[in-house]
């Protein structure tokens, strides 16, 4: 079988994908050098400390907001922006690796400006059910809420591919599943913290978000439980 000589071996990550990991991948390569002390002087070792605290997400600040029917920019800001602040290295690669794969999925099924609705709405929503839900002090940090909600495009993606052949739909949420499941072993083993429900409502935002943005995909959900 032949192939065109100008073909790239590799498929192209979207654009919208490249660049949100290049932003990722340039703060943490900051972080870590920082914390290296080969840049910044020794007042850059507590850079990502510093980002937490001013970028990251806030249930009490959220409450302060409220209460006093103030919404200043700069903690506006933060139901997106604690999901550039990561809490370690290992914990940046594993948000980026779920944007590169999910996100190439997601972007490529519905566009750039759909995939960053998708992407920051996940992020948005998943802070505010974190806060609604627990009220919990602790930062929200990490872009792995806005990765569940790729998660939730996708499960959209293969709940639509599953209805078409008609296979049994609750398949389409085995990766989700098997997260949790994963989740719930490494606590019960270590201990683990509260993060997990802004996962949980990252997901859920992200595909419901998949269903608004999908001409046609409420009707389609209609006809599926009509059937059933």
């Amino acid at each position: 079988m032949s192939h065109p000589q100008n073909e790239s071996p590799v498929n192209p990550m979207p654009p919208v994908v490249v660049a949100l990991f290049l932003v990722m991948a340039g703060i943490e390569l900051a972080f870590n050098l920082a914390q290296r002390g080969l840049v910044g002087g020794r007042d850059a070792v507590g850079w990502r400390i510093e980002a937490w605290e001013r970028f990251g997400f806030s249930s009490r600040v959220l409450d302060w907001m409220v209460e006093t029917s103030q919404w200043p920019a700069e903690h506006l800001i933060r139901f997106v922006s604690y999901m550039f602040i990561h809490a370690s290295f290992t914990h940046g690669l594993f948000a980026i690796v779920f944007l590169l794969a999910l996100g190439k999925i997601v972007a490529e099924a519905l566009g750039p400006w759909r995939f960053l609705v998708i992407y920051f709405g996940s992020a948005a929503l998943g802070a505010l059910g974190f806060a609604v839900i627990l009220d919990d002090p602790q930062l929200l940090i990490g872009a792995m809420v806005p990765a569940y909600g790729l998660i939730g495009g996708f499960t959209f993606f293969s709940w639509v591919d599953l209805d078409a052949q008609n296979e049994p739909r609750i398949r389409a949420f085995r990766l989700i599943g098997a997260l949790l499941a994963i989740q719930l072993f490494f606590g019960l083993l270590f201990g683990s913290d509260q993060t997990w429900v802004a996962e949980l409502c990252g997901f859920v935002a992200g595909f419901g978000l998949t269903v608004f943005l999908v001409p046609g995909s409420m009707a389609r959900i209609l006809r599926a439980i009509r059937r059933d």
